[in-house]
């Protein structure tokens, strides 16, 4: 996951470098990782980063200090448009099925943060479904084909 974020911030172009990204969610599968990936000294990088959690004290504060948010705290839709600050980017990491009787499935698929609303505040954001986790599929498909090129290139088969 955290690889696929970083080739979200790629694709759309979205620099990193002296801005201020805050991340929501401290875990060692995604918070932590991405936090690291995003302040070293690389291309896709350079950024100075907040690592909150619902802890936080003044979180709300900090996540309107973000000129890049990133929400992994697995709560749906913990982020609202109050804590958003205007034309920022925001990138969803969470998925959520909560119980829906308006659907026809019963449930409806959402994110760690409240699309509808802080989609109208962003200069972009992710979407969920069809955004981190689409990435995380692809860097899956990367890491694996470099796998097998590794081991064959060893082995003289490639």
């Amino acid at each position: 996951t955290p690889l696929g974020i970083m080739q979200m911030l790629e694709r759309y172009q979205i620099e990193t470098e002296g801005k201020h990204c805050v991340v929501l969610g401290r875990s060692m599968i995604v918070g932590t990782p991405v936090s690291i990936l995003l302040s070293r000294k690389a291309k896709l990088g350079n950024a100075t980063v907040t690592l909150c959690h619902s802890y936080t004290q003044n979180l709300k504060e900090i996540c309107l200090s973000a000129d890049i948010l990133i929400v992994a705290i697995g709560k749906p839709h913990f982020v609202t448009a109050d804590m958003v600050k205007e034309g920022s980017v925001v990138i969803d990491v969470g998925i959520h099925r909560i119980p829906d009787s308006t659907n026809e499935k019963g449930y409806t698929i959402v994110g760690d943060v409240d699309f509808e609303e802080v989609s109208k505040k962003t200069e972009w954001i992710s979407p969920v479904p069809g955004g981190v986790g689409n990435m995380t599929i692809a860097g899956l498909l990367m890491n694996t084909l470099k796998a097998w090129k590794q081991r064959n290139i060893r082995q003289n088969i490639y």
